[in-house]
């Protein structure tokens, strides 16, 4: 893909992600989309399908920044409980300086919008975190349950964070983080 394409493509996505971030997904139509991205309407039917494609693109590419950000200096011969906090504060990280993808995020994940073939792609993402919960559980250290429970009860809420942060109600101190992350391990530990 040339250059010029390339970033009408990019514009397209960037576009989306702020007005899905701050407006939701049924205030975002192509129109605002094309117009923020500073091309005509017909120029988005180039790069997307339609709208749904544009939204399972923009959440894909924003899964694979999270994870690849949330593995970073992650080894999978990690103790389980190291390996977990390494993974959930570079998590933390992400979200805190990463707020439009984080909102685009939760918003994705809490909506029938994503098809569930995307979701499955996106879900291959989190393997590293899979696995190893798996390991985990294995050696007795993370408790039996499926891993939609553990992530809903060690990595969902930091969704909420975000949110609180974002409206300047509370800041996560370091403190508070290390105090969240304690929360977090004792809510999937065996």
């Amino acid at each position: 893909m040339a250059d010029k394409e390339k970033s009408k493509r990019i514009a397209l996505l960037e576009a989306t992600l702020s007005l899905v971030s701050n407006n939701g997904f049924h205030n975002a139509p192509m129109s605002k989309i094309a117009k923020l991205a500073d091309v005509s309407p017909g120029t988005i039917y180039l790069y997307f399908d339609n709208k749904q494609d544009l939204v399972d693109s923009l959440y894909l590419k924003t899964k694979e920044a999270f994870t690849d950000a949330a593995f970073q200096g992650y080894s999978k011969d990690m103790p389980v409980k190291e390996g977990f906090k390494h993974v959930w504060h570079n998590m933390v990280e992400y979200k805190m300086n990463n707020r439009m993808e984080a909102n685009v995020l939760s918003r994705c994940d809490n909506s029938p919008i994503i098809s569930e073939e995307i979701r499955e792609k996106a879900l291959k993402h989190l393997q590293p975190l899979l696995d190893l919960w798996k390991r985990g559980q294995q050696e007795g250290i993370i408790r039996q349950a499926s891993p939609y429970l553990l992530y809903a009860n060690a990595v969902y809420p930091l969704s909420f964070f975000v949110a609180v942060e974002e409206r300047e109600e509370h800041h996560l101190s370091e403190e508070l983080r290390q105090e969240a992350f304690q929360m977090a391990w004792n809510a999937i530990k065996a």
